[in-house]
């Protein structure tokens, strides 16, 4: 049974119908209806926890997906799930054909400058200061990039960037 089918509660079965209704009236083709069913599925899984069916969900996405502006959230909630499962270094190339695709996702530019400055954590705690540096480095540009698309957003790391030195622009916006 499709998840669309076995959403429990009114919010859900609610907007079911409303993203159906919105699916039959789109000027759009069966391959990108299907596609956009998948996505949608695909979210309603993630948002349970169910990981591996919203995966499945949204690898059928992708395989129908051809607009790259779709296809980049596709692959946005792809690496979501790899990084809340620990996955970083699939999380970090998913987000990556994300950006590629659309550069101007802060969300996904914040996240891998979230798992840069991780692994900058992990690698001093190591005592690899220089390796840490670098990191810390990357995650500023990413910062830095997320932050002039979206300069309400990101507080946390605009005082980092900061008190850091690694910026020098006391307000984004």
């Amino acid at each position: 049974m499709p998840r669309t089918q076995r959403n429990d509660n009114f919010i859900d079965k609610s907007f079911t119908v409303m993203a159906d209704i919105i699916l039959r009236l789109m000027p759009a083709s069966k391959k990108e209806k299907e596609a956009f069913a998948y996505y949608r599925d695909g979210m309603a899984a993630q948002a349970d926890g169910e990981y591996a069916e919203a995966l499945d969900n949204y690898y059928e996405a992708l395989k129908l997906e051809e607009d790259e502006y779709d296809r980049s959230y596709i692959l946005y909630n792809i690496g979501l799930i790899h990084a809340s499962n620990g996955e970083h270094e699939n999380a970090l190339d998913y987000y990556h054909q994300a950006i590629d695709l659309n550069p101007r996702l802060p969300q996904a530019l914040n996240n891998v400058a979230v798992i840069f400055h991780y692994q900058g954590e992990r690698a001093r705690e190591a005592g690899n200061d220089d390796e840490s540096e670098s990191l810390f480095d990357q995650a500023a540009e990413y910062w830095k990039r997320a932050i002039r698309l979206a300069p309400n957003n990101y507080i946390e790391a605009q005082n980092w960037l900061k008190t850091t030195g690694r910026s020098q622009i006391d307000v984004y916006f």
